[in-house]
């Protein structure tokens, strides 16, 4: 309990760690953003200053009103800049020729400018001479996308660190089912010996063989269930088989044993149908879907068995009468753990998914199901 409660304590102190670092980085970022805006702004300042100095010292009229400014400022900066004079000339620094020519454009980006940074206003004799425009450079506005990208990036590492802790989780589950299934095997191997032990002496006295027999038919039964558990957590051995057979079988052994306001409906094709399975574990499947069903049905209602096949599979539909499962739920009660009972473990459907699609190459699917009418599910295994 206390390694528990360590591990949980080690996992939210990364998980903080890791928050504080990402905040730190962005509150930084900022910073830095913020800086490198003032300096661009400095520049432009600097930029306006020259204009207005070298106004001031009386350069002739005719003279282009951003030459010897940006003569004066050189190649210092790379902020995009747009001059606006009094009489609306316009002039263009660090801006692309293909946009400056456009005069559409250039309006659109001078309203652009001034939404990004306050404009720059030059008054001469108490009237503004020039206004300039400055939006970010090609350095801030990718530094603006950086945090987006840092906290992707941390999400999807974040994403991968959980889908492998749940990954490794259901790793340690499974293994901690597998070893219980054996574990119980294990047990039940110990009393089934002396109940085979105990019939053969009831066989040798005054008894009735009918109940010997039926005595036999159930330990024959439990030593099926032990060879099932024992199986789990192993790849099981497959073995050409007659399905149709098999599945008359398994269907035959639960219909006995069953209620007799459940009314059973088997159909399947008189000739043989050859898979690679495991018969076992096969059974376990037809066993629990059919069970399942009976529990819908709350003991009452009935099952219909339907078996056919087309050149490379054979199918399998299990149906019942009973209360319908949900189509959000469809695939969720292949998820182990889920179940819809009060009393249940939530380990019948997803064994026979394991079952039908990690060992039989196959699939298994809720293929139809309505409220208070029933469900239909299916089993599709390739031909041998």
């Amino acid at each position: 309990m206390k390694f528990a409660d360590n591990k949980s304590l080690w996992r939210w102190a990364i998980i903080l760690g890791g928050l504080a670092i990402t905040m730190l980085i962005l509150w930084n970022t900022y910073i830095f953003f913020n800086k490198l805006k003032e300096t661009e702004r400095k520049n432009v300042e600097e930029f306006v200053t020259a204009q207005k100095d070298i106004i001031n010292s009386g350069i002739d009229e005719d003279q282009n009103l951003g030459d010897l400014p940006l003569e004066v400022l050189g190649n210092t900066t790379n902020v995009p800049i747009i001059l606006v004079n009094n009489v609306g000339e316009i002039e263009t620094r660090n801006i692309p020729d293909h946009i400056a020519n456009d005069s559409l454009r250039v309006q659109e980006l001078i309203k652009e400018f001034a939404s990004e940074n306050e404009p720059i206003e030059f008054s001469l004799d108490g009237e503004v001479f020039t206004t300039t425009y400055h939006g970010n450079s090609s350095l801030i506005t990718k530094l603006k996308y950086y945090p987006l990208a840092l906290v992707l990036i941390l999400f999807l590492f974040g994403a991968v660190i959980y889908f492998f802790y749940r990954s490794t989780k259901s790793s340690e589950q499974n293994k901690l089912w597998a070893g219980m299934a054996k574990e119980s095997a294990h047990q039940i191997g110990t009393p089934l010996s002396s109940l085979v032990g105990w019939t053969v002496i009831l066989r040798d006295s005054d008894v009735d063989p009918t109940y010997v027999n039926e005595m036999e038919k159930d330990i024959k039964r439990l030593q099926t269930i032990t060879d099932r558990f024992s199986k789990i957590g192993s790849t099981p051995d497959l073995i050409k088989t007659d399905i149709v057979a098999q599945t008359l079988e398994s269907t035959d052994y639960i219909s006995s044993r069953s209620s007799k306001m459940v009314e059973f409906n088997i159909d399947v094709p008189d000739q043989p149908i050859e898979v690679h399975l495991n018969p076992q574990l096969y059974a376990w499947v037809i066993e629990n879907l059919i069970k399942n069903g009976i529990d819908a049905m709350k003991g009452k209602g009935q099952i219909d068995v339907f078996l056919k096949a087309d050149v490379h599979n054979v199918y399998l539909r299990i149906s019942d009468t009973g209360k319908g499962i949900p189509k959000k739920l469809w695939k969720e009660i292949f998820r182990p753990g889920f179940t819809t009972k009060k009393r249940g473990w939530g380990l019948g459907l997803s064994l026979a998914k394991r079952i039908i699609e990690d060992y039989h190459s196959g699939k298994i699917r809720v293929l139809e199901s309505k409220k208070d009418q029933g469900t239909t599910f299916e089993l599709m295994i390739k031909k041998a």
